[in-house]
């Protein structure tokens, strides 16, 4: 139904900057949020960000200032502007899209994830 595709991972030492992106394509709901999503090895998934269609933003409060989400409704894209990144940033990070239905999340979708790597 509906398809995400991450770019933009990578290496990158510790203090640099990385710019994730994601095009969704199918049945895209005018009313959806997407986001961010990462999971480290061994830890639990985690929120990073994401962004509504009007484009209402939410953060972790560990990438508070750090990091900034973005979307083009017209591209049907999100991005994830990295700035500077700290080893604890690496892991796994996918993109997510929920689609709403009278306001409220009604369909999942998940891109395939792409590796983050932060080095000192």
């Amino acid at each position: 139904q509906v398809q995400l595709v991450e770019s933009g991972g990578g290496l990158v030492q510790a203090g640099g900057s990385l710019r994730l992106s994601c095009a969704a394509s199918g049945s895209i709901s005018s009313f959806n949020i997407m986001g961010w999503y990462r999971q480290a090895p061994g830890k639990q998934r985690e929120l990073v960000a994401n962004i509504r269609s009007g484009g209402t933003t939410n953060y972790a409060d560990s990438v508070k200032g750090r990091f900034t989400i973005s979307r083009d409704n017209a591209k049907n894209t999100v991005s994830l502007q990295m700035n500077t990144l700290k080893p604890e940033d690496t892991a796994v990070y996918y993109c997510n899209m929920k689609a709403l239905r009278l306001g409220v999340p009604w369909r999942d979708y998940w891109g395939q994830g792409t590796q983050v790597t932060v080095s000192s």
